[in-house]
């Protein structure tokens, strides 16, 4: 056995009387890739957070090269070399690239006077190491999330670390990024630097882990080599139940009934060209594509947050200008990004509030005051429709775990009878149990006439939810596939087939 180099003993923490961890106790070796994995709420995040010092355990014993903690503080941590990449990244937004991922050195270091000559030696060297580019003179604040991730992996790799605790870091990379990551990983491993990757893409944690610990419900119910599992295995830890990953059984598409939207000769400088498709009622519509493909930017362009150039759409067979996410809401057009902490949702406001946002106006009553009792009944509604797991609507939304966050988003769009449904990247950090509710919950949606654009670069995920595909390279969809025409392999070499290019581009 390698040396140990972090081993937590019996651990339990417990937040007004919930049970965050109960008991658990976890070793890592020098050198190895431990994998751990779990539902929200299995108490990752708690773990995470006492052996980086920013929690104090109830009880239990930390051991970080050979010393021994009953407390550990931030600093500590850091001493002994511990790097964490938090699911917020941790970064300036009102800073460069640059200064985001030197800043450490220059703290570490004392240095009064900037040179940046070096600061910019520091980053591009870190860059450099996950094989990306992005202008290192750009605010992080007007960056896409996957450049803000690559960021905080280059910053957190640079620095002198003995184990490097990675929370969903592949969560916006593309293939390519993700085996470039993994690679850097593997070369850290060569030497003696081990990782605590934390994931829920269980097809990402076979390919990278020496070692699989699945927590649920704050115990640790697993701790095994790779070798002696599977990812069926993994799915049944996790739960407590056999998760059924198949597709989706879907309605028939009525090929002559009239398109709920119409997309025709879509043009966006330096996003998309010549884009034309047409959304079914009933019917879920894929749109794959890498970073910089344009799929982002056609979202939002739809949804009227980025305008296009030229071109016509269609709502249920009306031309429709969307010029503003004002013009897309009248238009029966809802959109749930990808980033739903900062775009979708209002965090510290209730779940009721994010609900009822996007209605406001109708629970107006006479008197020009809110209608309390609309706003419960509609809170109400919602959260038992789409099942989100709260004791109450008066509660924050920031209370919420991942997938129930997505739920409440969705809710919002739903409460204001979208017709037109946009998605992007709807899984995106939940938990497998989560995920698979969630594509039911999107086919439930298109059952009752809803019309969806799932854009996703998960594979698996657009085979079990869509009827078609489209694929988008270089801002131009180049090619649609039928669901039951296509095998998961074919379409994922279709869409990595792009990924030749060593620049990177946001979306």
């Amino acid at each position: 056995m390698t040396e140990e180099i972090l081993r937590v003993e019996h651990v339990s923490k417990q937040f007004t009387g919930v049970v965050a961890l109960d008991d658990v106790s976890l070793t890592i070796h020098k050198g190895e890739i431990c994998c751990l994995v779990g539902e929200n709420g299995s108490g990752k995040s708690t773990m995470i957070k006492i052996i980086s010092g920013v929690c104090t355990p109830d009880k239990g014993d930390i051991y970080i090269n050979n010393h021994h903690y009953k407390k550990l503080t931030p600093i500590e941590s850091m001493r002994e070399g511990v790097q964490v990449i938090y699911q917020d990244f941790s970064l300036f937004l009102n800073l460069t690239v640059a200064e985001n991922i030197a800043i450490n050195e220059q703290l570490f270091t004392g240095k009064q006077l900037v040179n940046w000559n070096e600061i910019y030696r520091i980053a591009k060297e870190g860059l450099t190491k996950i094989n990306v580019t992005i202008p290192l003179d750009s605010l992080v604040g007007t960056l896409f999330t996957a450049d803000r991730q690559l960021i905080a992996i280059a910053k957190a790799i640079l620095a002198e670390a003995h184990i490097i605790i990675m929370d969903e870091p592949t969560t916006a990379l593309t293939q390519r990024e993700v085996h470039s990551l993994f690679r850097v990983i593997n070369e850290l491993k060569e030497q003696g630097i081990c990782t605590l990757f934390v994931s829920h893409k269980l097809n990402e944690v076979v390919e990278i882990a020496d070692r699989i610990v699945i927590f649920r419900n704050g115990k640790k119910v697993m701790d095994q080599d790779l070798k002696c599992l599977d990812i069926k295995t993994m799915e049944y830890y996790m739960t407590g139940r056999k998760i059924d990953t198949s597709a989706i059984e879907q309605d028939k598409i009525d090929e002559k009934a009239k398109p709920l939207l119409k997309v025709e000769n879509f043009n966006l400088s330096h996003g998309f060209f010549d884009v034309s498709f047409e959304l079914k009622p009933k019917e879920v519509l894929g749109i794959t594509g890498l970073l910089g493909s344009g799929r982002t930017e056609l979202a939002l362009a739809l949804f009227g947050e980025m305008p296009a150039d030229s071109g016509k759409v269609y709502v249920e067979g009306k031309e429709v200008k969307t010029k503003s996410i004002k013009d897309a809401v009248k238009y029966g057009i809802g959109y749930v990004p990808q980033d739903r902490i900062r775009e979708g949702l209002f965090l510290n406001q209730s779940i009721g509030n994010n609900i009822v946002v996007s209605i406001i106006d109708s629970l107006i009553g006479k008197l020009r005051l809110l209608d309390s009792k609309s706003i419960k009944r509609t809170t109400d509604n919602w959260i038992k429709q789409l099942g989100v797991k709260t004791p109450s609507g008066e509660q924050p939304a920031k209370s919420l775990s991942g997938g129930n966050q997505q739920r409440l988003v969705l809710a919002k769009w739903l409460a204001s009878n979208s017709k037109i449904l946009i998605l992007n990247g709807p899984t995106v950090g939940v938990d497998v149990g989560s995920k698979a509710e969630i594509h039911k919950l999107i086919r439930t949606l298109a059952k009752q006439g809803m019309g969806i654009l799932l854009i996703s670069d998960d594979i698996p995920e657009l085979m079990q939810t869509c009827n078609r595909i489209l694929l988008m390279r270089k801002g131009r969809i180049v090619k649609e596939f039928k669901r039951v025409k296509t095998a998961e392999e074919e379409l994922n070499k279709e869409l990595v087939a792009g990924d030749i290019s060593n620049s990177r581009k946001t979306e």
